[in-house]
């Protein structure tokens, strides 16, 4: 029988905690300024799911190479590699887009597969090898699409759009396929692999385990869930944009960091979720606020730079909170360590 009061105490001391605190605040917050009966409005839910999919998806990819120990802030324009390569293949072979998705998830694994080779076999720093990324990336698909073009057929973009059994989002089934495919290999020996070489390469590698090897399935993991969450983009959009989506590496990673999420073995894919909650309440929460503001105050007007730059700043106080609470609780899990090791030794002695 689980011990629910010993699970809450090893929850609250980890750094996910903060992740959750700021995820439950402000989803508490949206609930006030937005009204109950508005938020959980079945309307607004799918609104919320399928607008934002993309994000949540890029932010557990980040964390499956977060926990591995490195990292790609390029799987922005990876998302718009997908698009334009689904977009193109189905308007101009003129097959059906799942060929098109399935081309374009082909991509994002080569462009996995080639971060890969620069971070792990030639040993380049991750954030050079992935800004070296955004470039190569980004030429590819101007080469293959120079201007925004094409148009998805509505069944297509409507499906997506869609609610199962009336209230159930469409576009959340990609969440619960991607956290159930997760669930499954943290109990297979990836699960244990991906965080001893996050942990530490050298340690991993010394207990038998090829870091090598376990950063190329970390990767492809990362460029599968990618390839989804530019499925979702197209859909999303329902057209082809080469430079769309770039942002998306950056706001992931600051989700993953609100979240909980450590560099290198540290941090679970939950935390990811409460991170791209996190961001994609904010903003509906301060959007509220303001609108709030202009119906209590006839004749006051702010302009969305305004409004961005509030919610801008209550992101970067949420990374800052983060960050020191997970390195404030690191330290004392080490110290915790350290007292053992030296109690052992006076016992030995």
């Amino acid at each position: 029988m689980i011990d629910l009061k010993r699970a809450f105490a090893r929850f609250r001391r980890s750094p996910a905690f903060a992740g959750f605190t700021l995820f439950l605040f402000v989803v508490i917050l949206t609930i006030l300024v937005q009204g109950p009966r508005q938020f959980f409005s079945v309307r607004n839910i799918n609104t919320l799911f399928s607008k934002n999919m993309p994000l949540l998806l890029t932010t557990m990819a980040t964390a499956v190479l977060l926990i591995s120990g490195t990292l790609d802030i390029a799987i922005g324009i990876q998302l718009a590699l997908v698009n334009v390569v689904s977009i193109m293949v189905a308007q101009e072979w003129g097959v059906s887009l799942l060929v098109g998705f399935a081309l374009g998830m082909l991509a994002s694994l080569a462009a996995s597969v080639l971060c890969w080779f620069f971070v792990s076999v030639l040993r380049l720093p991750a954030m050079l090898a992935s800004f070296s990324l955004i470039y190569i990336v980004r030429g590819v698909n101007v080469l293959i699409m120079p201007n925004p073009q094409g148009r998805i057929a509505e069944v297509f973009y409507k499906t997506y759009d869609s609610r199962i059994l009336g209230f159930i989002p469409f576009s959340a089934l990609f969440l619960i396929f991607v956290l159930g495919i997760w669930a499954f290999l943290m109990r297979t020996r990836f699960g244990r692999s991906i965080y001893a070489v996050g942990g530490n390469p050298r340690n991993a590698f010394a207990a038998g385990i090829n870091p090598v090897k376990v950063q190329l399935q970390a990767f492809l993991i990362k460029g599968f869930i990618t390839g989804l969450a530019g499925i979702c983009l197209t859909l999303m959009t329902a057209s082809g944009n080469p430079l769309q989506a770039e942002a998306y590496g950056l706001r992931s990673l600051s989700a993953c960091i609100i979240g909980g999420l450590g560099f290198g073995g540290w941090g679970s894919m939950a935390s990811a979720v409460y991170g791209a909650g996190f961001l994609v309440l904010i903003q509906s929460a301060v959007y509220y606020f303001f609108d709030l503001l202009f119906r209590l105050i006839p004749g006051l007007t702010v302009t969305s730079y305004w409004q961005n730059l509030v919610s801008d700043v209550i992101i970067f106080l949420g990374l800052l909170m983060t960050i020191v609470t997970a390195k404030e609780q690191r330290e004392a899990l080490k110290q915790g360590f350290v007292k053992q090791f030296k109690g052992g030794e006076r016992v030995t002695q």
